[in-house]
């Protein structure tokens, strides 16, 4: 958790794009996924093991945030080679350290706070430590999160004695089974300290400047930015015809930035669509449907009583109804209607045009009074 100003994740962005910070205060909160709540649910793992050394790398199976779960597979993948990167960082176990150290800026920056996964020391030498369980890939040098976290560190009471007549600040990202480090100073830590505060400052003016850029990457602001819509609507005018291929290879470069503005608009559409609030010309239909068995007994039963051979019918589990239909069509068989159904895997946004149903949204307290009824 970070301050709605600027926190580690966001340190680049901020620096960068001081204007950002009003538009990104303006938008809903973002939902979080399934990658997300993996991430969030190894940190926890992390934090627990360390927290108390005792415990043995397995106990932590069977943890959960949402939807995802700690598995044998993510043990062996994530949490092992995150706890064996600490032995390569400390490899005499000397290192003092404070997990899930939340870190501020007190007076200097008000309200700017954030949590660093692991604030530790070693002789003479600051650690400031980042688990990354993405794929995508993080550079440590230079890496303002990781300065966010140590200059705020700093100023922090509880944590003097991580950095009291230190040589050096050691910044560490540990990417399963990567480990990424950066030794710099105290004074390149007290440089972007000064960057941060003039950034931060300069965002609180009505008039703070928007910059394109790379850090616009993660901007949950993309789909109102007049520097970003800009960039947009100015491209759509554009004829290929027109172009040189100097120009089109200055293009492609920020292909992918233009794209992800696309895919957050359109998340942030579905989004205001799914609370019941109108987008003018758009509407939410239901996606493909997707078969799935009634009930796999059932289905396990009806389909052995056609004659196919059990073999044919299970892998790991009852196959689906289309692998199972592909089989059955070698024996000129049909699959029976009353052992499937389709259904739906969600939403997605679509033209008024769209010759599909919209998908209608109860109301909360309609939902409430039809679960009594039930």
């Amino acid at each position: 958790m970070h301050s709605n100003i600027v926190g580690g994740s966001t340190a680049k962005r901020v620096i960068n794009c001081p204007g950002s910070v009003t538009l990104v205060q303006k938008m809903p909160p973002k939902l979080g996924g399934d990658a997300a709540d993996q991430g969030t649910l190894c940190h926890n793992a992390m934090a627990t093991l360390l927290n108390d050394p005792s415990l043995e790398i397995k106990s932590v199976l069977g943890m959960t945030e949402n939807d995802q779960v700690i598995t044998e597979d993510l043990i062996d993948e994530k949490i092992i080679p995150a706890m064996a990167a600490l032995t390569e960082i400390d490899p005499d176990g000397d290192m003092e350290y404070q997990i899930e150290a939340h870190v501020n800026f007190g007076n200097l920056l008000p309200n700017v706070f954030g949590s660093a996964d692991l604030i530790g020391r070693i002789d003479d030498c600051a650690i400031i430590l980042d688990w990354k369980f993405g794929r995508g890939e993080v550079d440590v040098e230079e890496n303002e999160q990781l300065l966010f976290y140590a200059a705020a560190a700093m100023r922090t009471k509880g944590l003097e004695w991580a950095f009291a007549g230190v040589s050096e600040v050691e910044m560490v990202i540990v990417q399963p089974p990567a480990v990424k480090r950066w030794t710099t100073t105290v004074a390149r830590v007290k440089q972007f300290e000064r960057d941060l505060v003039h950034a931060v400052t300069a965002s609180q003016n009505a008039a703070a400047p928007l910059k394109v850029g790379d850090h616009c990457r993660y901007c949950p602001a993309k789909p109102i930015c007049p520097q970003m819509t800009g960039a947009a609507e100015r491209a759509l005018k554009v004829q290929i015809k027109e172009l040189d291929p100097a120009k089109i290879g200055a293009y492609l470069a920020t292909a992918d930035l233009v794209e992800k503005w696309i895919g957050d608009l359109r998340d942030l559409a579905h989004q205001i669509l799914e609370s019941g609030e109108p987008v003018p010309g758009y509407k939410l239909v239901p996606k493909r449907a997707l078969r799935q068995w009634v009930d796999e007994d059932k289905a396990y039963a009806a389909l052995t009583k056609l004659g196919v051979d059990r073999e044919e019918l299970v892998e790991t589990a009852l196959l689906s109804p289309a692998k199972v239909e592909k089989i059955l069509k070698k024996s000129k068989l049909n699959l029976p209607d009353d052992i499937v159904v389709a259904v739906s895997s969600g939403t997605t946004i679509a033209p008024e045009s769209d010759p599909r149903s919209a998908v209608v949204f109860l109301p909360e307290q309609m939902k409430t009074a039809l679960l009594k009824l039930g």
